[in-house]
C-alpha cells in the first residue's frame, strides 16, 4: 500500500509578505535585535493584545522570566502555577530562583483549576502563573479574585493565545502581566520569538533593560556611555524576526479564521465517536486552536494509536506535560486530572494551510486508529 504524503502536525503560513518584510529590514541596515522594527512590532502587538505595553523577546521562555525577575520573585518565594503546560512554565520559576507549586486543572478546558490555585497558596506565595492551554484562556475572574484576596499578582502564560479572547477581553490584559510564544507551531511566527505585555510601565521597562544585558537597547539610547548596574541577559528579539512577525499580523485574521474551520469540521466529525472526547469551547471565549487535542478514552493504548496515525501518514503527538511528574521539580503532590490528561490527550494536525481533503484524511485515520 502507498501511503500518501505526511500532513504535518503544524506548518507555518509564510510567503511573500513575509520575504518583502526582511528585504526592507536588509534595505534599512538595522539587522540587529531592539531596533526600529522592533518597536514598531511591539506598537501593534500592544494593540491586539489590548495592552499599554510590549516587549519583544528572544521567546517566550525568556519573556516569562523577564517578567517574573521584573515581579522581583527570588529564592525564598513560591509560586502558584498550572499543571498541565510545556515546562517552560515551571523552569522559569526555578530559573528565578524560586519554587513552583503545581496547582491541578479543570477537567473540561484543562486549565487551572480556581480551587486548585486556592489551594495550593502558602504562606510564601507571592503570584499565581495561569497557561491558556492551546489557547483558550482560563477562569480569569476567578484567578483575579483569588489574588486580590491574597495580596498576590497574576501572571498570564498566553504562549498559544495570540487573537483569543474571554469574555470579550483579548488575551494579554487579563493579568498583571503576559507572555507569549511566536514558535513555529503557534498562531503567528517567526520561528521563534516572544514578547511580554502589561499595563504597568515599571514592570515592562524593568524587563526591557534585563532584557540587553542590564542597559537600555542601543536604538533611541543616546550617546551616553552606559553604566551596568544590574545584571542583565540578551533576550532581544532580531528587526529581521519582527519584520516577519509584522507581516503576521496582517495574517492573524484570515489564520485564526482557517484555524476554527478546521476546529469546527474535526469536533463536528468526531462528537459522536465514542473513542475520543472533542476539546470544550467554552462560550465566553474565542479560541485561537493552537492545538487541538483529543482526550482518547482511558481503555485506548495512546501509543498504538500515535503509531497508527503515522503509519497512515498523520503528523501527532502527545498533548503537553503533566509539570508536576517531570523529575526536575522533585517530589510534587499528586495532581490527577493533569496526571490523567498527559496519559490521554493526542494532538492532532492543527494549522491554517490544512485544506478540507486533509482534514478529512486526518478524520478518516483517527477514526482507523482507534478501531484498530
Amino acid at each position: 500500500m502507498t501511503i500518501p504524503p505526511t500532513i504535518p502536525l503544524g506548518r507555518p503560513t509564510v510567503g511573500e509578505p513575509e520575504l518583502a518584510a526582511v528585504a526592507a529590514v536588509f534595505a534599512s541596515g538595522w539587522l540587529a535585535g531592539a531596533g526600529p522594527t522592533c518597536r514598531r512590532f511591539e506598537a501593534r502587538f500592544a494593540n491586539l493584545t489590548g495592552t499599554a505595553h510590549a516587549l519583544a523577546t528572544s521567546n517566550c521562555g525568556s519573556a516569562l522570566f523577564l517578567g517574573l525577575r521584573a515581579l522581583g520573585v527570588g529564592p525564598g518565594d513560591e509560586v502558584v502555577v498550572a499543571d498541565y503546560t510545556f515546562p517552560a512554565t515551571g523552569h522559569a520559576v526555578l530559573q528565578s530562583g524560586a519554587t513552583p507549586v503545581f496547582a491541578d486543572v479543570r477537567p473540561d478546558s484543562f486549565c487551572a483549576d480556581p480551587a486548585a490555585i486556592e489551594a495550593a497558596i502558602g504562606p510564601r506565595t507571592v503570584g499565581i502563573l495561569v497557561v491558556d492551554l492551546a489557547g483558550q484562556p482560563g477562569d480569569f475572574d476567578a484567578y483575579r479574585a483569588i489574588a486580590d484576596r491574597h495580596g498576590l499578582w497574576l501572571f498570564e502564560d498566553a504562549a498559544c493565545a495570540a487573537g483569543a479572547t474571554y469574555r470579550t477581553r483579548p488575551a494579554g490584559s487579563l493579568a498583571d502581566l503576559a507572555a507569549f510564544s511566536f514558535h513555529g507551531r503557534k498562531g503567528i511566527t517567526a520561528g521563534e520569538g516572544g514578547a511580554l505585555v502589561s499595563d504597568n510601565a515599571v514592570l515592562i521597562e524593568r524587563a526591557r533593560k534585563t532584557h540587553s544585558y542590564g542597559v537600555a537597547p542601543a536604538f533611541g539610547r543616546g550617546e551616553d556611555v552606559p553604566v551596568f548596574d544590574e545584571l542583565g541577559y540578551n533576550f532581544r528579539l532580531s528587526d529581521v524576526q519582527a519584520a516577519i512577525l509584522g507581516a503576521q499580523l496582517d495574517r492573524l485574521p484570515s489564520l485564526l479564521a482557517a484555524r476554527r474551520s478546521v476546529a469546527k469540521r474535526y469536533t463536528e466529525a468526531f462528537r459522536e465517536l465514542d473513542a475520543v472526547e472533542v476539546p470544550a469551547e467554552l462560550p465566553d471565549r474565542e479560541h485561537p486552536w493552537q492545538s487541538y487535542l483529543l482526550l482518547l478514552a482511558p481503555e485506548l493504548d495512546r501509543g498504538r494509536v500515535l503509531a497508527g496515525l503515522r503509519a497512515r501518514g498523520i503528523g501527532c503527538t502527545f498533548g503537553t506535560y503533566a509539570s508536576h511528574l517531570q523529575p526536575v521539580y522533585g517530589r510534587q503532590r499528586p495532581l490527577p486530572v493533569s496526571a490523567d490528561a498527559f496519559r490521554r490527550h493526542l494532538a492532532i494536525p492543527m494549522h491554517a494551510e490544512l485544506t478540507e481533503e486533509q482534514a478529512d484524511r486526518v478524520i478518516d485515520a483517527v477514526r482507523g486508529a482507534v478501531d484498530a
